[in-house]
């Protein structure tokens, strides 16, 4: 059963790649950083110091950035059982006694529900490719909790909490806990599946500042107080009903009339389950289908004068870069220098882009001019899935509110550091 917390906060912290939650497990504790993301179920970490493994992760050799989770140095680390419920979900089995049927278990204890083998070894993939082998532990999770007042913060122990303990990886060089809506996930673990969660992604620029964090908030506190958001409802796909969508209506470039000629398909589903848009904290960049996608670089293209950066395009396969001027002593914002995008979701609600979510700089300024690109992308062309994504970059400096008990999602531009500042989350 799920364990009750009353609310928790956990600070979330910027990299390049996404945002980062400390995980707080075993006795005595270990700590480990993993991916928050929303788009998938399992909590896995990194196990064996020496033994783990990522194939196809040049990026991260030589950034030795992630501890690993020893099971064995945890006195209350446990193998989860064949027969578990958890078992049978990451085998992704109709039949409740295939784990324990491939553990070797004999046909008397199979009957009586009393085998006492572990849950067998396990593959998750995800939808970018990458693929995770291991196996299920449970251990003691910590969270911090909030009791009546902000500041009043406690520790509260998950006993037997379930997650991978993966040994080997296949471009996942670092943990992730899962923020869907399966039985696995770890707000379904906690309880909070009929309640909900909130974050606010820090801007870029605080990528890998250890000294600021932003909050993710779990429970009854992260949709209390909220009711003035304009919320969008929550889309299900019959394909893959532990994620999230939203339906996208329209693009707004600037104070243009709106992109009209929208595929029906990022606000509906087909029969099989395909279509809508994907919101996920483990995307960077937001994905969009053709044409859809080349229709809104040709808008933009239109209304911007500044010349083209096309090595730059070519170099890191961005396909909108402009060379735009940089003068630190201006009156123009930086950022003033493009036109906004608006994203208009069902039931009207409108988000602008913050700026700094759209065109974004390459490198460092030289002789008063920088190059900056779109951090948009294609979908890739296949006709299954969603059909778009809105990625964890556009979703900087939004409060992002996850309603799950009214199937809603809210969005509010904000200053994340500023907010997070005044929940005591920056390190003097």
């Amino acid at each position: 059963m799920p364990s009750q917390v009353s609310d928790m906060m956990e600070p979330l912290r910027g990299v390049r790649d996404g945002y980062l939650i400390s995980l707080n497990l075993g006795t005595p504790p270990q700590v480990i950083q993993v991916y928050m993301d929303t788009g998938s179920d399992l909590t896995w970490v990194p196990c064996g110091n020496l033994s783990f493994v990522c194939m196809d992760c040049d990026d991260y050799r030589n950034n030795r950035l992630m501890p690993t989770f020893s099971p064995s140095a945890s006195s209350s680390s446990l193998r989860d059982l064949c027969g578990s419920s958890f078992c049978l979900d990451i085998h992704s089995s109709e039949n409740s006694i295939d784990p324990c049927t491939i553990a070797g278990c004999s046909l008397t204890t199979l009957l009586k529900a009393t085998c006492p083998r572990p849950c067998p070894s396990f593959a998750y993939t995800y939808g970018g490719g990458g693929v995770v082998t291991g196996t299920l532990s449970r251990d003691t999770l910590r969270v911090h909790g909030i009791s009546s007042t902000p500041d009043n913060v406690v520790t509260r122990e998950i006993p037997k909490f379930c997650f991978g303990c993966i040994g080997s990886t296949y471009r996942e060089p670092i943990g992730i806990a899962g923020f869907g809506r399966g039985s696995l996930s770890l707000p379904s673990q906690l309880g909070f599946l009929q309640k909900g969660f909130s974050h606010c992604f820090l801007p870029f620029k605080y990528a890998n500042n250890p000294n600021i964090s932003s909050p993710l908030v779990v429970g009854d506190v992260a949709i209390s107080s909220k009711e003035n958001l304009p919320f969008t409802p929550m889309l299900k796909s019959t394909m893959y009903p532990n994620n999230y969508y939203i339906g996208l209506e329209a693009i707004t470039i600037g104070n243009a009339s709106a992109i009209t000629q929208m595929p029906l398909s990022l606000r509906e589903f087909d029969a099989q389950g395909n279509g809508g848009m994907l919101i996920d904290s483990g995307t960077t960049y937001t994905h969009l289908p053709e044409p859809l996608y080349s229709n809104l670089l040709s808008l933009l293209h239109s209304v911007i004068s500044y010349p083209r950066a096309k090595e730059m395009e070519t170099k890191t396969s961005f396909d909108l870069c402009y060379v735009v001027p940089y003068t630190i002593n201006t009156l123009t914002k930086p950022d003033d220098l493009f036109p906004s995008i608006t994203f208009h979701f069902l039931k009207n609600v409108s988000l602008v882009l913050p700026q700094g979510n759209h065109f974004y700089a390459m490198g460092a300024p030289a002789n008063s001019t920088v190059v900056k690109c779109l951090l948009f992308q294609a979908m890739d062309d296949e006709d299954y899935g969603p059909a778009g994504v809105f990625g964890s970059f556009q979703q900087q400096n939004v409060e992002v509110v996850y309603d799950l008990e009214k199937e809603r999602i809210g969005f509010q531009p904000m200053d994340c550091a500023s907010a997070s500042a005044s929940q005591g989350l920056h390190k003097k």
